[in-house]
């Protein structure tokens, strides 16, 4: 009787220690996964204020929760005037981690980016901006200086190097997209970061009998060329993202996040729109995703509105 009374002692306590055991690891594998998901934020959304006050904006960004930035071209240039390692340490002192930066894929006519315009307001803020282009620095892009991007975003610590944008509106343009980005992915591997490309909604178009997005995949090296998906552009394009990742999986380790307007048809912060981002999350793990970045074009109140889509993915991501 003692030694089965014992047994039994011995069995109940090897039990509940086995269930806490099952629960510790149950909820580290909830929190792990959890906290592979950071928030992270495309500056582009901030317009001047990180040209302006570049460290008072990202302390105000960390303030708000942001862990991740993604860089984009500015009027001082590439990196807001400063040198990569310069960019990378004032990210890091505001307690975040710069992870990406968008790059030009090639040098861009006013023809070029007009080809994007689907509305005449469209048009004439294209025209101005090619027109405020013309004094800025020399913007350096991956059709002439792929070496070069290269290298800084190797010296600045970042997983990738993207780009912003590339024409894509004729089969030539088509195919010098592919050999751009060939090259670029070969220097980027050489130095430790991985090239990816972020689409529009021109990709989606059908030219001379070839949907962009595809051909450019089709005819790049999986490893070497990775795609950061815009979620609200591709949907403006009518795609379904998750059908997206089933077409190419594992292709798209980073993603923009924005919500696309019920009314104008344009950028709005996330939850504010039409996109189901729940089911699209849900679907992470077939697209290959490791970082993503809030983003929202033209953002008429940047501060506030990114603190709106940050409030909406945290609760949403609990």
């Amino acid at each position: 009787m003692t030694n089965r009374r014992k047994f039994l002692q011995q069995s109940g306590t090897l039990a509940a220690a086995s269930l806490l055991l099952g629960r510790s690891a149950l909820a580290e594998t909830f929190m792990a996964k959890k906290a592979a998901y950071p928030i992270g934020l495309q500056l582009y959304t901030l317009g001047n204020l990180i040209t302006t006050d570049t460290k008072g904006t990202l302390q105000q960004l960390a303030a708000i929760g942001y862990k991740e930035m993604e860089s984009a071209g500015s009027q001082k240039g590439v990196f807001y005037g400063y040198k990569p390692k310069e960019f990378a340490a004032m990210v890091k002192d505001a307690g975040m981690t710069w992870r990406s930066a968008h790059v030009g894929g090639a040098p861009i006519t006013v023809d070029q980016v007009l080809k994007m315009a689907k509305t005449a307001e469209d048009s004439t803020k294209i025209r101005n901006m090619m027109a405020a282009m013309k004094n800025m620095p020399k913007q350096l892009n991956l059709t002439d200086d792929y070496q070069q991007l290269a290298d800084d975003a190797a010296e600045g610590g970042l997983s990738y190097l993207v780009s912003s944008f590339i024409p894509v509106g004729t089969l030539d343009e088509m195919k010098k997209a592919v050999e751009v980005f060939s090259k670029a992915g070969e220097a980027c591997k050489k130095v430790g970061v991985q090239f990816a490309y972020h689409n529009h909604t021109t990709e989606f178009d059908n030219v001379e009998g070839h949907r962009p997005f595809d051909y450019i995949l089709s005819n790049t090296d999986k490893d070497l060329v990775k795609m950061e998906l815009d979620l609200c552009w591709a949907t403006k394009a009518n795609q379904d993202p998750v059908a997206l990742f089933k077409l190419h999986p594992h292709r798209f380790p980073l993603w923009h996040v924005k919500d696309l307007d019920k009314t104008t048809g344009g950028p709005a912060e996330v939850g504010a729109g039409t996109i189901d981002f729940k089911r699209i999350f849900d679907n992470a793990k077939e697209s290959g995703m490791k970082y993503f970045f809030v983003e929202q074009d033209g953002a008429p109140q940047p501060i506030q509105n990114v603190t709106n889509s940050y409030n909406y993915l945290k609760k949403m991501m609990a």
